[in-house]
């Protein structure tokens, strides 16, 4: 896997918080779609972020925690969705493209438990987070972008 160090620059983004079992994200996505269409935010001009603060796989479900994220360039007012802003911080990431079903995202793994012990790095006080970078309803799972950025200090 091709890791790379880049710096991520601060994004604003309105959030949708999903804490809870991982089988139930989709609701939460649904629920942050409606709030994106509404706000009528094309695909092209604002990108979808995960930033995952814990494994799914070793967390237990009801404490499992995602915020699912639209870049944004303004303050998101009050809304019946429970949509906020937040801030993705700007930083330098070790960063890996997964092209491919989201369900297991490989790069993960490797980042975590082969590259950062080899790598002299050390993580920033911020979760890994995922670019969404196609989404819909025609990107089929074999054509599934998703950028893995893991921050560094």
């Amino acid at each position: 896997m091709e890791v790379k160090i880049v710096e991520f620059p601060e994004t604003k983004v309105a959030v949708l918080e999903h804490i809870g079992p991982p089988e139930t994200e989709h609701n939460s996505i649904k629920k942050l779609i409606a709030w994106r269409v509404e706000n009528k935010l094309p695909l092209e001009k604002h990108r979808n972020y995960g930033v995952h603060f814990n494994d799914p796989a070793t967390t237990p479900a009801k404490k499992y925690r995602v915020d699912l994220c639209i870049s944004v360039e303004y303050e998101v007012s009050e809304n019946s969705y429970g949509v906020i802003n937040k801030i993705i911080p700007s930083g330098r990431c070790a960063v890996i493209r997964h092209v491919g079903s989201r369900d297991n995202v490989l790069p993960v793994k490797y980042l975590y438990q082969e590259w950062l012990p080899n790598s002299g790095e050390t993580l920033r006080n911020f979760p890994i987070f995922f670019h969404y970078v196609n989404v819909g309803p025609t990107v089929t799972e074999e054509k599934m972008i998703t950028d893995v950025y893991l921050p560094l200090q």
